[in-house]
């Protein structure tokens, strides 16, 4: 099946999300069992957190303040974007994400660095993570997915062309391990199937296990 018939899927990530790298994953299945093509933008956290701070616990919050750790991937994938195109941000997010979540590695500049190189993206880069010159672009790319779901979810967002021709979007969906071959068909399938009823907004059940890394 040619490119040119395949459905996009919009996704919205913030790389600091053990789901949302989970489900980015599993999107990544998805392109290999239907005629999917993930298209990649950036959402952030800190922004979508930025005016209840107080209410999150100590630990969540402090990296998302002004000048916290938390701004500094998004920034440069940002900058990535711009200089490169987007289609530079699939592969930077999985070496940003395998360094992070498969290797402990955090999100400093040495990781920022390093995901740079794997991505085969110049390192000078990572020197957006300590600046705010991408940020009116990183507000307008998290405010085009996160106003498709609503203020009250996080990462990530998935959009999708609906059969009306209007967009069907949700967060989600949150789940572990990734699910791979048949199994990720299945998801995919029930997903939009649920998400294309009008007036569906949510399925959830308690979380018994974290991200599963394979």
């Amino acid at each position: 099946m040619s490119d040119t018939a395949k459905t996009p899927a919009d996704f919205w990530f913030d790389p600091l999300c053990p789901w949302a790298w989970m489900t980015s994953r599993w999107m990544l299945e998805v392109e290999k069992v239907r005629p999917v093509e993930v298209r990649w933008h950036v959402m952030s956290l800190a922004v979508l957190n930025e005016n209840r701070l107080d209410e999150l616990p100590p630990e969540y919050a402090v990296p998302m303040r002004p000048g916290g750790s938390s701004w500094g991937p998004v920034r440069v994938c940002i900058a990535a974007e711009q200089r490169f195109g987007s289609e530079v941000l699939g592969p930077l997010y999985t070496a940003l994400g395998t360094r992070m979540h498969h290797e402990g590695l955090g999100r400093d500049r040495a990781a920022i660095t390093g995901a740079l190189a794997d991505a085969g993206l110049p390192a000078e880069l990572a020197g957006a993570a300590d600046s705010d010159a991408y940020d009116t672009a990183l507000r307008a790319s998290h405010k085009e997915g996160i106003e498709l779901v609503g203020q009250d979810v996080g990462t990530p967002v998935i959009a999708v062309p609906g059969a009306d021709g209007e967009r069907i979007a949700f967060f989600g969906p949150v789940v572990t391990p990734a699910p791979k071959g048949d199994e990720a068909a299945k998801l995919w399938d029930g997903t939009l199937m649920v998400a294309s009823v009008p007036g569906f907004y949510e399925i959830k059940r308690t979380r018994t296990a974290g991200p599963v890394f394979d």
